[in-house]
């Protein structure tokens, strides 16, 4: 019996921690716009889906559920942070990449600003830590006498404010609810979009 073998230059080259950087980066892009369109109930494996691998690699980077939506949690306070590192970075301008992503990640935000808005002795650490990351991305860029800095905890409470009128079924429609929710506290917030490179 013979055995056909594929020639060594027609064999893909194996990516390695590419391919898995990359696999990881896709299941955290499709798990905010999946759970953003059908909530955390959603399947894991219309997350493998949409990313376009297999659960296999999805549980090998994701144990479960929560493992995902931390993994979107930290990759949107990542962005916030890297938006408030930029150079001529300024308030509104990190408000919009927040914005953007309260929109994007719906689902999640109860756990991004519960801890900083008083929340309960029931959030996970994790939800603290980054809602405390946040909050010094914004405090970087607040202004002396801004209307946010009145008093310790306002700020992470109009965070808390906007992501609660952040609602609808369609993300335009989230949009429009966050930056009514901003104008109505008298913020003003630069464009609504991810984070630049």
């Amino acid at each position: 019996m013979t055995q056909h073998r594929v020639p060594e230059e027609r064999r893909p080259a194996n990516e390695g921690r590419k391919a898995a950087a990359r696999n990881r980066a896709a299941l955290v892009d499709a798990a905010r716009a999946i759970y953003s369109e059908h909530g955390l109930n959603a399947p894991l494996s219309a997350v493998a889906r949409r990313a376009g691998v297999g659960q296999g690699v999805l549980y090998r980077h994701f144990p479960d559920r929560e493992a995902v939506a931390t993994a979107v949690l930290e990759e949107n306070v990542r962005q916030v942070e890297r938006t408030a590192a930029a150079q001529d970075t300024d308030l509104p301008g990190v408000l919009g990449v927040l914005t953007w992503h309260l929109t994007e990640s719906a689902a999640f935000i109860g756990a991004l600003h519960a801890a900083g808005a008083g929340g309960s002795s029931g959030v996970p650490a994790y939800a603290h830590d980054l809602s405390e990351r946040v909050e010094r991305a914004l405090r970087a860029h607040l202004p002396d006498g801004h209307r946010l800095a009145a008093a310790d905890d306002d700020l992470m409470i109009a965070v808390a404010m906007v992501s609660g009128a952040v609602t609808g079924p369609a993300r335009e429609q989230r949009e429009r609810r966050a930056r009514a929710a901003w104008r109505l506290l008298g913020v003003e917030v630069g464009p609504v979009r991810p984070f630049a490179e």
